[in-house]
């Protein structure tokens, strides 16, 4: 098989894989931080089951949890489990295992805070959402943007675990060439695919990371 040949049909592989990725962090993110306030609440019955939540999530293989997500609406309720379920499935895995991640590096961001900052934006007259919003949240984001990084970087990567359940993405159609030409140049290829999409997030994060160095920690 010709490279071009390889290349296009990586590329829409490439397509389905950033579909996961981009995705997963437009939900993951806001729902990480909700989840990382409930797992600071004084309120045992918010914070005790956010905690096993979280536990649960990062004790167990993402495979694992796509593939439990996939089976469950036929595993509880019989329903004949459709192909268009796939992607559902593994953008709902993906979201619930990558919160758990981000409310934990949200979590100690916050904490990180010194409490005097909120008692000085008492004192001056600030909201609770003032004090967060404006005070808080621009050095949580600062100290955490390493951490954050280094997860939506693994999440390029995880993109190829969807093979799990037999979504087509750009691992799989490598897979599928692979076992068709008995050569090892579409996964070669696909790995280029992931070493250069993570080197741009990573080029664009630490940009990001420059334009906030005017935060001192």
């Amino acid at each position: 098989m010709e490279i071009s040949s390889i290349l296009l049909q990586l590329l829409g592989g490439f397509g389905k894989s950033m579909g996961i990725y981009f995705l997963t962090l437009l939900f993951s993110l806001p729902l990480g931080m909700l989840v990382a306030l409930g797992r600071m609440s004084k309120k045992p019955l918010v914070r005790g089951p956010i905690i096993f939540y979280i536990s649960l999530m990062r004790g167990t293989p993402l495979m694992l949890q796509l593939i439990f997500v996939y089976y469950m609406p036929y595993a509880l309720f019989g329903w004949t489990l459709s192909p268009g379920w796939r992607f559902y499935a593994v953008i709902i895995a993906f979201v619930i295992n990558y919160a758990a991640y981000f409310a934990e590096i949200f979590r100690s961001g916050i904490q990180s805070v010194p409490t005097g900052q909120y008692e000085a934006a008492d004192v001056l007259g600030y909201s609770r959402r003032q004090t967060f919003m404006g005070i808080i949240l621009p050095q949580v984001i600062k100290r955490i943007l390493p951490s954050v990084t280094n997860e939506i970087i693994t999440l390029v990567k995880d993109t190829s675990l969807a093979f799990a359940i037999a979504y087509v993405e750009m691992f799989t159609i490598a897979k599928q060439i692979v076992a068709r030409e008995s050569n090892l140049v579409a996964l070669i290829v696909a790995g280029l695919f992931y070493y250069v999409f993570n080197y741009a997030v990573a080029a664009v994060m630490n940009r990001f990371e420059k334009k906030l160095s005017y935060y001192k920690i």
